[in-house]
């Protein structure tokens, strides 16, 4: 604690009136009502705060510590939406089955990364029902684009190791459908969770749908928003096709410099494709980003 009485503490969920923050001094998570400075300035996961006790059982955000990074996305209409502060990776969770294996998500996810410079790290799990060359195939996807890939298995401890030595010096959000597994990552790196989910209007409510925070070394690993806040800022798909990086090269041969590689003539990314230079699932995942996502 400073000599002004202020603490410093981890912004883990937010709602309009209120967040979930850790104290640098504590393990458990506190709901902290947040004064009008604080709330102006867009408390997001990740930030760094200064609070003050109030009340026994109250503590009160006073302002946002400087920022050293800030993710932020556009939305349909233009307006630019921070999403959260002082990290640098974006920890993907995919179940292999169960809910079914979707690459398209997997694909915009890592180009969300790519566009926002921020690393990916893709974290398969339910191999145990998949089998493991299913996650073989999987990983070596995406390992060839050189995307960091782990086969975990938190119930058996498999990869948690691993993925602590990742996690040790970086500051993550860890972004998934619901389902796949999060909660049970959580638990295994000794987490914190089980803290109250923050409706709009900031009140708590006791669920097991939880902020969630794992300190690691110097590091960091918090729960995301929705899935859905991931998207990707409208652009042309010859910018999309920047975010698929095995894409880059082979457009440069494209007959038309603004080739779109949907249905241009001479497209040297679809004859990649067919040649089996990219993965037709990569393929078919830019296909269909350009198709709903792009301007």
């Amino acid at each position: 604690m400073s000599e002004d009485g202020l603490r410093r503490a981890r912004v883990i969920a937010v709602g309009r009136n209120a967040a979930w923050i850790v104290a640098d001094d504590e393990h458990e998570p506190r709901l902290a009502s947040l004064r009008k400075g604080a709330r102006r300035e867009m408390v997001v996961p990740g930030d760094l705060v200064a609070v003050s006790q109030i009340a026994e059982d109250r503590v009160v955000v006073d302002e946002v510590l400087p920022r050293g990074f800030v993710l932020i996305r556009r939305t349909s209409a233009g307006r630019v939406k921070t999403m959260a502060a002082n990290v640098d990776t974006l920890g993907i969770v995919a179940a292999l089955v169960d809910p079914p294996l979707h690459l398209t998500m997997i694909d915009r996810l890592v180009a969300f990364a790519v566009q926002h410079e921020v690393a990916p790290l893709l974290l398969l799990t339910k191999v145990d029902l998949a089998g493991e060359g299913a996650a073989e195939r999987v990983a070596t996807l995406y390992r060839a684009l050189d995307v960091p890939t782990l086969v975990l298995n938190p119930k058996t401890g498999r990869g948690i190791d691993e993925l602590r030595t990742q996690l040790a010096a970086r500051h993550a959000l860890l972004v998934g459908n619901s389902g796949v597994g999060k909660s049970t990552i959580f638990r295994a790196l000794g987490g914190i969770a089980v803290v109250g989910e923050l409706s709009r209007a900031g009140q708590g409510r006791q669920t097991t749908t939880s902020a969630r925070l794992a300190r690691l070394g110097e590091g960091f690993l918090i729960d995301s928003p929705g899935i859905g806040e991931f998207s990707l800022d409208p652009m042309p798909a010859t910018e999309l096709a920047h975010l698929f990086v095995e894409l880059r090269e082979p457009a440069t041969r494209c007959r038309f410099a603004d080739c779109r590689h949907l249905s241009e003539p001479g497209c040297a990314v679809r004859a990649a494709v067919d040649a089996g230079q990219i993965a037709a699932s990569r393929y078919a995942s830019y296909r269909e980003l350009a198709l709903t996502d792009s301007g």
